[in-house]
């Protein structure tokens, strides 16, 4: 067998534990990484550590906590292993509510997690950090492509790709990348819940306006985020990697 693309690199993946983020975990580990992944759920977290099953760590917690987040990485150091790969991937967009609606707790909710926690996240892995690391965040289509009714998830979002930019000049000295991937609609089980009662009918009217002609995979998602996150992309900074099938681009 070749040698993995990731060979002997360690990752942290947060929100690990499924759809995008669990299929990230299992692709860098097929191409030789050493994954730590989060998960708010204990179960849940068993469980994908069980599905990956090997070369990984799970390490409950929440991105929004900075407890959490610091309980993270005093494992990893404890493990005396630096960081090359970060995949910002803990988000979440709550319940759908109108700007007239929503809450402040609501919005706390959400902005708290999708980009605080994604900010926090990347600042506090910073001391264990290789020089010529790879940082990916997860950002979405939504950003600026927003749906009606998710306007503090879709604002979240924007500015996690934002903060692609900033990160990248603050790095720099440290030849540390740092590149947004915005995934499109995803058949995930965080797609399921958004699609409600509208299941299958949402997929086909989605269709329609995906060039490609169907919503998108995890697995493929998670082949832009090796990219991203291996020496294949070593010319590539600040940028926005799209992996939506053309939704957003035509």
């Amino acid at each position: 067998m070749g040698a993995g693309q990731l060979d002997g690199k360690v990752a942290v993946i947060t929100g690990g534990t499924a759809g995008i983020g669990l299929a990230i975990a299992k692709r860098f580990v097929a191409e030789g990484a050493y994954v730590f992944i989060t998960g708010r759920s204990q179960s849940g977290l068993d469980a994908a550590v069980s599905e990956i099953g090997r070369r990984v760590t799970g390490v409950p917690g929440d991105a929004a906590v900075l407890a959490d987040l610091e309980r993270l990485y005093a494992v990893i150091a404890g493990q005396r292993r630096g960081i090359d790969v970060l995949v910002a991937n803990a988000g979440g967009g709550g319940g759908p509510a109108g700007v007239a609606d929503i809450t402040a707790e609501q919005f706390d909710a959400t902005a708290a997690l999708t980009f605080r926690g994604t900010y926090f996240t990347v600042q506090r892995a910073l001391p264990l950090l290789k020089d010529g690391a790879a940082i990916v965040l997860i950002a979405s289509i939504a950003a600026g492509h927003g749906t009606a009714r998710h306007g503090i998830y879709n604002a979240s979002k924007a500015a996690v790709r934002s903060l692609a930019r900033t990160l990248t000049l603050e790095l720099k000295d440290r030849g540390i990348r740092v590149n947004a991937l915005s995934p499109g609609p995803t058949d995930t089980h965080g797609f399921a819940s958004f699609a409600g009662e509208r299941g299958e009918e949402f997929r086909v009217q989605l269709a329609t306006v995906i060039p490609v002609g169907r919503i998108g995979r995890p697995e493929e998602v998670a082949s832009a985020a090796l990219f991203l996150a291996s020496a294949e992309s070593s010319f590539i900074a600040g940028a926005e990697l799209v992996v939506d099938g053309g939704m957003s681009q035509v």
